[in-house]
């Protein structure tokens, strides 16, 4: 394990925005700093998110396969979580690590437990946490990039970004599209306010979203 690393987060740089659209409290430094300690656990998780990832995105077209702006842009965002699941495992080849399992964070555990059972409302719930998921991950991977020590690593996850942010942009577009903007507003405002606080105290393990 690499020795402990001391980290304060400057909100000025240009490739990290504290305000990202969807959350509502900023990463803390802790995180930074057990991130950066343990890179290979976080890159071995990062692996598990982004299949994760392709499959909420392949489970919502399921559910909706008769909205077809929604199978539209989800197709292309599994295409695309796949394709970062297979660098990133390319990244775990390297380090000759493993892909194997891992003891999952709250996070997402507690997040989906605030989907509602009852459609409408179900298909709204699901959008909205996976735009919180996606939207922590560009903040996150943001943060990597910009602090892990590793050149050639930090490259990688800047590279990311971009594409983070125009999904949780998607997820964002798709609640809109089927539901009237005052209901999307105030129901994301109530499901980010239990992402922050799921945040608010640091998991032991180290994990993208811990």
């Amino acid at each position: 394990m690499d020795e402990p690393v001391t980290v304060s987060i400057e909100r000025s740089h240009p490739e990290v925005d504290s305000r990202i659209r969807f959350l509502l409290q900023p990463t803390r430094s802790g995180w930074v700093e057990q991130a950066i300690a343990n890179l290979d656990t976080i890159l071995l998780d990062h692996s598990h998110c982004e299949r994760k990832a392709a499959s909420a995105a392949l489970n919502l077209m399921f559910r909706y396969p008769s909205s077809a702006k929604l199978v539209r842009m989800l197709t292309a965002i599994a295409r695309e979580e796949l394709e970062h699941f297979e660098q990133v495992n390319g990244w775990l080849d390297k380090r000759g690590i493993s892909l194997a399992p891992l003891n999952a964070p709250p996070y997402g555990g507690k997040l989906k437990a605030q989907v509602r059972r009852q459609e409408p409302e179900r298909m709204l719930d699901f959008l909205l946490v996976c735009g919180l998921i996606e939207a922590r991950s560009h903040e996150r991977l943001g943060l990597l990039g910009q602090y892990c020590p590793e050149p050639e690593l930090a490259a990688f996850y800047r590279g990311l970004m971009a594409s983070e942010a125009r999904h949780y942009g998607i997820y964002w577009v798709l609640a809109d599209t089927y539901f009237e903007r005052p209901v999307v507003n105030a129901r994301l405002t109530a499901l980010a306010a239990v992402e922050s606080e799921i945040l608010s105290s640091l998991h032991p393990e180290p994990r993208i979203h811990s």
